[in-house]
C-alpha cells in the first residue's frame, strides 16, 4: 500500500516542457469532466425514467419489492433537483471552457460532495420502505460505485478518494444510525459487516484515483510529445523526414545556435520561370508538386532535410542538425538519385523537367532565426552563398550536378568518375576555385 501512494502521489514531473503545457492538459480535463457530466445526467435520468415507467405499467412489482412502501413522488423529489443541479454544473463547466478557464478547487469538492450524496438519500428511502436490513442488500448502496467510476474521469486523486471517502462515511453512518421506527423490531445492522462494506467503497474511491492520476500522466506525455513533435516540425517545416524527426526527439536535442560541418545543396529547376508563361497557375503548381514530391522522397531516404524552398528550387542540409560523418557521401547519393528519379518522372510527361545541383561542404553558422512569434531553423555563411554559385554554374557548363573540391576530397576514391572542370572564378570570390561535374 506505501509503495501504492508513492507511485500514484509522487509530485508531478517539473520539466519545462510539462509545465509549458498543463494549461492545454487542464483544458482537455475540463473537456472529460464535462464527458462525466453529461454521461452522470443521462446515466440518472434514463433510470429514473426506467423505474417510473415499470412503476406504472407493473406496479405490483414494485409494492412486493418495497412492501408496499414505494413512493414515486419521493423518487422524482429527489431525483429531479439533482439532475437540475447537474445540469447548472455542466453549464458552468462549459463557460468555463470557452472562457479558458480552470474550475475552482472548493466548487469540485462541493460538486463532488453532491453528486455522492444521490445515492445516500435513495438509500434512505429504500430503507424507509423496505427496512434497514433489505434496504442495505437491495440497490442504493451499489449505486455509490457508478460515482465512483466516473470519478475517474476527473484525474484527480484527491476528488476520486473524496468520493469514496464520503460514500463509505454516508453509507456507514445511515446504516448504523437511521432505525425507522416501522422496523424497530429488526435486529440491528452487524457492525462489522457494514464497517467492511464502507473500507471497500473507500478502496474503489482511492484505486479509481490512481487510474485517473495515471491517465492524467498519460494525457500529459501525450501532449509534450505531440507538442515536441510539433515544435520540430514548426522549426524545421514540413519537409523533415520522420526518420529525422524520430532522431531529434529520441536524441532530446534541442537546436542551438552552433557552429556546424555539414554538407549544403542548392537544386533548382532549369527555365521553368520562362515556361510558366504558356501554362495556367494550376498546371504550374501541380508540375511544380509533383516534381517537388520526387525529389523530397529521395532527400528523406538519404537523412537530408529541405530547409527552404525557394520559388522553383530549394536548399537542402545534410549532416544538420544532426551531425552524419558521411554528410558528402549521403549528398552525393542522393544528387545522384534525385537525377534519375526526374528523368523517370519525365518519361511520358508533356512537362519534362532539367535540374540543376550544386553541393558544397564546409561550416556553417545553424540555428534559429527570426522574430520572436516566429523561428526557423536556418544556415549561414559562405559554405551556404558558395553552394548557390555553384549551383547557378551548371548554366554555364551545361551540366546538372557539380561539386566543389571539398565534397570531392571527403568521397575519395568512391568518386572517380568526377570530372575536373579546372579552377572557375566564381562571383563574389578573389580567387577562382576548382570545381568537380558529376553524371
Amino acid at each position: 500500500m506505501i509503495q501504492f501512494f508513492r507511485t500514484f502521489l509522487k509530485p508531478a514531473d517539473d520539466e519545462p516542457s510539462v509545465r509549458e503545457f498543463r494549461n492545454a492538459l487542464s483544458h482537455q480535463m475540463l473537456l472529460t469532466e464535462q464527458l462525466r457530466l453529461k454521461a452522470l445526467i443521462i446515466t440518472v435520468a434514463v433510470l429514473v425514467s426506467v423505474a417510473s415507467v415499470a412503476q406504472l405499467v407493473a406496479p405490483s412489482a414494485f409494492v412486493k419489492m418495497s412492501r408496499g412502501g414505494f413512493n414515486l413522488t419521493a423518487t422524482w423529489a429527489i431525483t429531479a433537483p439533482f439532475l437540475l443541479f447537474e445540469l447548472g454544473v455542466l453549464y458552468l463547466v462549459g463557460r468555463r471552457i470557452r472562457q479558458r478557464k480552470d474550475i475552482p478547487v472548493l466548487r469540485r469538492y462541493f460538486s463532488a460532495l453532491i453528486e455522492t450524496s444521490l445515492p445516500t438519500a435513495a438509500l434512505y428511502l429504500h430503507m424507509t420502505w423496505m427496512g434497514p436490513e433489505t434496504g442495505l442488500a437491495f440497490a442504493a448502496p451499489l449505486t455509490y460505485f457508478l460515482f465512483i467510476i466516473l470519478s475517474t474521469l476527473r484525474l484527480d486523486f484527491w476528488l476520486s478518494a473524496f468520493t469514496g471517502l464520503v460514500s463509505a462515511a454516508q453509507m456507514f453512518a445511515l446504516a448504523m444510525l437511521y432505525h425507522p421506527a416501522a422496523y424497530a423490531a429488526e435486529p440491528p445492522p452487524d457492525t462489522a459487516f457494514q464497517l467492511l462494506r464502507a473500507v471497500i467503497l473507500l478502496v474503489g474511491g482511492v484505486l479509481a484515483g490512481g487510474v485517473g492520476v495515471q491517465l492524467k500522466r498519460q494525457f500529459e506525455a501525450s501532449i509534450v510529445a505531440t507538442s515536441s513533435r510539433d515544435r520540430v516540425t514548426n522549426l524545421f517545416g514540413q519537409h523533415v523526414s520522420p526518420q529525422v524527426v524520430e532522431r531529434l526527439l529520441s536524441s532530446g536535442a534541442s537546436p542551438t545556435t552552433e557552429m556546424q560541418r555539414v554538407a549544403v545543396m542548392f537544386v533548382d529547376i532549369r527555365n521553368f520561370t520562362a515556361a510558366t508563361r504558356t501554362h495556367t497557375p494550376t498546371e504550374v503548381v501541380r508540375r511544380l508538386d509533383e516534381a517537388f514530391a520526387v525529389l523530397v522522397d529521395v532527400l528523406d531516404s538519404h537523412s537530408g532535410i529541405v530547409n527552404k524552398f525557394l520559388g522553383d528550387g530549394f536548399l537542402a542540409l545534410f549532416g544538420a542538425p544532426i551531425e552524419d560523418p558521411k554528410a558528402a557521401q549521403c549528398a552525393v547519393e542522393a544528387a545522384r538519385q534525385m537525377l534519375a528519379a526526374m528523368e523517370e518522372n519525365n518519361c511520358g510527361n508533356e512537362w519534362p523537367l532539367r535540374i540543376g545541383i550544386g553541393i558544397h561542404m564546409g561550416a556553417v553558422i545553424a540555428g534559429n532565426v527570426g522574430s520572436p512569434r516566429r523561428k526557423e531553423y536556418t544556415v549561414i555563411g559562405d559554405t551556404v552563398n558558395f553552394a548557390a554559385r555553384l549551383e547557378a554554374l551548371n548554366k554555364q557548363f551545361g551540366s546538372q550536378l557539380l561539386i566543389s573540391a571539398s565534397i570531392r576530397d571527403a568521397l575519395g576514391e568512391t568518386c572517380s568518375d568526377a570530372e575536373l572542370l579546372g579552377d572557375v572564378p566564381i562571383r563574389g570570390y578573389d580567387l577562382p576555385q576548382a570545381i568537380w561535374r558529376l553524371g
